[in-house]
């Protein structure tokens, strides 16, 4: 048993120190360039949600800083800013990529800038929670009032230099955050209805 648990911790510490990229059919999706649009994954087409349904994988400090990397959060934000279609936020799975990524309008922070966040996780949520109106990019022409927590302590890879950051959000990027980080693991506001 002893033999298996420190074969199995050594194949893990293996496979993330050797390159640990993403994949050809990672690379596909997210294109050579950093300008244009990328597709929307929906719930309306079977295939599309099967992936949103996923839990995402988790980005590799070696991902990070890579050309893919930048151009994923360009096209990403050129997504979430799209004129016809806009959003406060958005996951890597809504753009077809089970990964661990979000982009989140900050509206806590002056000029209400996006930032990235690298593997995010709700450590911590507030006992008080609000009633509040969701959409979707991914699920097109409905909305609905969803109970989230007004406070979240919030745990994610720093995207310079992969370090662990924790802080507190609150308010309606708190709201943001709980949703982005619901796709990561294949929850959809929709669930919540």
């Amino acid at each position: 048993m002893r033999k298996l648990l420190y074969m199995t911790i050594f194949s893990t510490i293996f496979l993330s120190s050797c390159g640990g990229g993403f994949s050809d059919s990672e690379r596909e999706i997210i294109g050579n360039s950093g300008e244009g649009i990328m597709p929307l994954w929906t719930v309306d087409i079977p295939e599309e949600e099967e992936l949103l349904r996923l839990k995402a994988e988790p980005l590799t400090a070696s991902m990070i800083g890579t050309s893919e990397f930048n151009v994923l959060c360009e096209r990403m934000l050129a997504t979430v800013n799209d004129p016809d279609n806009e959003g406060v936020g958005i996951a890597a799975p809504q753009v077809g990529l089970s990964r661990r990524l979000v982009a989140v309008q900050r509206f806590d922070k002056e000029g209400e800038p996006f930032e990235f966040f690298v593997n995010p996780e709700i450590v911590e949520f507030s006992e008080e929670r609000e009633y509040g109106s969701e959409g979707c990019l991914s699920v097109p022409d409905m909305s609905g009032d969803v109970l989230r927590s007004t406070s979240i302590r919030l745990r994610y890879n720093s995207p310079v230099d992969f370090s662990v950051v924790e802080e507190v959000v609150e308010g309606f990027t708190a709201v943001i955050f709980q949703h982005e980080i619901d796709h990561l693991n294949g929850v959809l506001y929709i669930d919540y209805l």
